[in-house]
């Protein structure tokens, strides 16, 4: 192994047995013995890649795809079908949520039994303690049975006994989504500070702006298969594309549908959204272009973009308000407006098949951002909602950073 590298893995595959239905019981073993019959499933397909010390590494790729996987091998909680691993130092993991911690023991008990499974002696344990309680700002609720915990609870517990362990090399698995916003911002003071320390992190996360924030590098994993590595803007501008091309493919099969019936309400171009309203109108497609009608999802600081929406409107619904929001990937709105804001009136739907939303000289700063959408009467009952319909990448050169763009002068006086 390299003496600059961390993390080392070698044609790393990972094959698992699918049962549809495994049967527990000898007899149930003699009566329904097709419930014995599995299928094979390669989650991972021989990927290689090494990690350098010091490094915060990214990976991102679709639900499925073998990031979590990965970061369950390179810990040791799973062993790989064929490949090799090797891991420099001490490691500490946050990867499933409350993982260890025994639920009618407290918080505080439980700090001993997961610190001590990351191999820290009781003497060790009893010189951080007054850290890792302070840091998980539970106060009096450390003395309680962690089963009366909420998610974020344990999350500040789990955190906070992680990152006192010091570990040569940081395993975290979609951990940070949980929790308040102060807190998150707390962590990754904390991440960054682990950083320069020398250790060593590999983040799994689907949020984008999360990775950019903390990691050197991305690792984008496509079906198995290493797809791309590299300065996380770019592997997450050819990682969008991808998506987006993936969702226009799946959602050709719907232009063709005569009504509404034809569309699950669960879902939108193929994957689950979160969606409400009547169904008397509804969104059906949605494309991004910039100013020239050009399909793309990354955009610069003053860019123009047109996202258009494809409707059907079996009951030939007359006039509606259309909502629009903004959020970035991590939840924060953005912007908001409607078209009674923009238009002073409702507008007119007969005879329409397209709602086109122009966001002019946008003033967003770097980040992935969703757009949502919505179409309400003037009483606001609602024909459609749908959160996260699309996404799209920001990006500026200028320097600023935050959310948005300020026109902003500084001078002595």
């Amino acid at each position: 192994m390299s003496k600059e590298n961390a993390i080392e893995v070698t044609s790393l595959k990972k094959t698992f047995k699918v049962y549809p239905d495994k049967s527990n019981s000898v007899k149930e073993k003699v009566l329904f013995w097709k419930r014995n019959k599995y299928e094979k499933k390669e989650v991972l397909k021989g990927i290689s890649f090494e990690i350098k010390k010091g490094e915060a590494i990214g990976l991102i790729g679709k639900n499925g795809c073998g990031k979590s996987t990965t970061l369950k091998l390179l810990n040791r909680i799973m062993y790989p079908t064929s490949g090799k691993i090797k891991v420099e130092g001490k490691v500490s993991s946050l990867i499933e949520l409350g993982a260890g911690f025994h639920p009618d023991m407290t918080g505080l008990e439980n700090i001993y039994i997961n610190a001590s499974i990351f191999g820290l002696t009781k003497k060790d344990i009893d010189a951080k303690l007054d850290d890792i309680i302070s840091f998980s700002e539970l106060g009096d609720a450390i003395y309680t049975p962690v089963r009366t915990y909420s998610s974020g609870m344990y999350m500040r517990l789990a955190f906070s006994v992680a990152i006192n362990v010091e570990a040569d090399v940081l395993l975290i698995d979609e951990i940070l989504a949980v929790g308040d916003v102060n807190f998150q911002k707390k962590c990754f003071k904390k991440l960054n500070e682990i950083k320069y320390s020398g250790a060593t992190i590999v983040i799994v996360s689907h949020s984008l702006d999360q990775i950019e924030e903390i990691c050197d590098r991305c690792i984008w994993i496509k079906d198995g298969l290493l797809e791309m590595t590299g300065k996380p803007k770019e592997v997450h501008g050819a990682y969008l594309k991808s998506m987006e091309e993936d969702r226009r493919r799946l959602s050709e099969d719907m232009k063709n549908a005569e009504n509404s019936d034809v569309y699950d309400r669960e879902s939108f171009c193929g994957r689950p959204v979160v969606r409400s309203g009547t169904g008397d109108v509804m969104f059906t497609d949605v494309n991004i272009t910039d100013k020239d009608g050009k399909e793309n999802t990354l955009f610069k600081t003053h860019d123009t973009i047109k996202v258009t929406y494809d409707i059907l409107n079996p009951k030939n619904v007359k006039e509606a308000v259309v909502y629009v929001r903004l959020y970035r990937d991590d939840n924060a709105h953005a912007f908001g407006t409607t078209s009674v804001i923009e238009k002073e009136g409702l507008m007119k739907l007969e005879g329409r098949n397209k709602v086109v939303l122009t966001f002019k000289d946008i003033h967003l700063l770097d980040g992935n951002y969703m757009v949502d959408v919505d179409l309400k009467d003037e009483n606001e009952v609602a024909y459609d909602c749908i959160h996260d319909t699309i996404r799209f990448d920001v990006y500026n050169t200028e320097g600023r950073t935050g959310m948005c763009m300020i026109d902003t002068d500084i001078e002595t006086c």
